[in-house]
């Protein structure tokens, strides 16, 4: 019985396994990858929001740490892909000079934390859905409505690096946040 519900749990997401089995009608971003040295980095992001707790953040909360920032919503299958890595990752640099924020373009609290829930995500989410404006903070960096998108600020609040689309390899962004974690500015 144990071995059975160890399986269930290791059940696969239908949506997330009928997307990557090219089944579901959506059109995800182009998979772009994008890497900034410093010197071509625009200025500090700024942005604020309330999470799917009803927390207050601000880009100052991440202020000399490197900050992953992914714009999401349930029901998009590549989000759901992903959510997995995210995690892991996230669990891998709290408290190790790296956080992560998610920003739910679509949904409400409710939906937001119960994806948090399911998919054991522990970083926080803006719910964007009502007023777009952290978006907008970072409409210069990527396209609004390109979901899922994942920018990398840097310790001053700079986009380092920006994913368009799902990160097929999160190898790659496990690798982008240890380089930025180590930079000196």
């Amino acid at each position: 019985m144990a071995s059975l519900l160890l399986l269930a749990g290791c059940a696969t997401d239908p949506l997330a396994e009928q997307y990557s089995e090219g089944g579901t009608g959506y059109a995800s971003a182009d998979g772009t990858v994008s890497e900034f040295a410093p010197a071509d980095r625009s200025e500090t992001v700024v942005f604020e929001g309330i999470t799917d707790a009803g927390v207050a953040v601000s880009n100052d909360d991440y202020v000399g740490e490197v900050l992953v920032v992914n714009f999401w919503y349930a029901a998009c299958a590549p989000c759901r892909v992903e959510a997995p890595d995210l995690a892991a990752l996230s669990a891998k640099y709290q408290d190790a000079g790296a956080s992560f924020l998610g920003v739910n373009i679509y949904d409400q609290p409710d939906t937001s934390l119960a994806f948090a829930r399911n998919f054991d995500i522990a970083y926080p989410s803006i719910i964007d859905a009502n007023s777009g404006t952290v978006r907008l903070a970072f409409a210069s960096h990527a396209p609004p409505s390109a979901v899922p998108t994942t920018l990398v600020l840097d310790k001053q609040g700079r986009v380092a690096a920006r994913f368009i689309g799902l990160i097929e390899e999160p190898s790659m962004l496990d690798t982008i946040i240890k380089d930025l974690i180590a930079e000196d500015l």
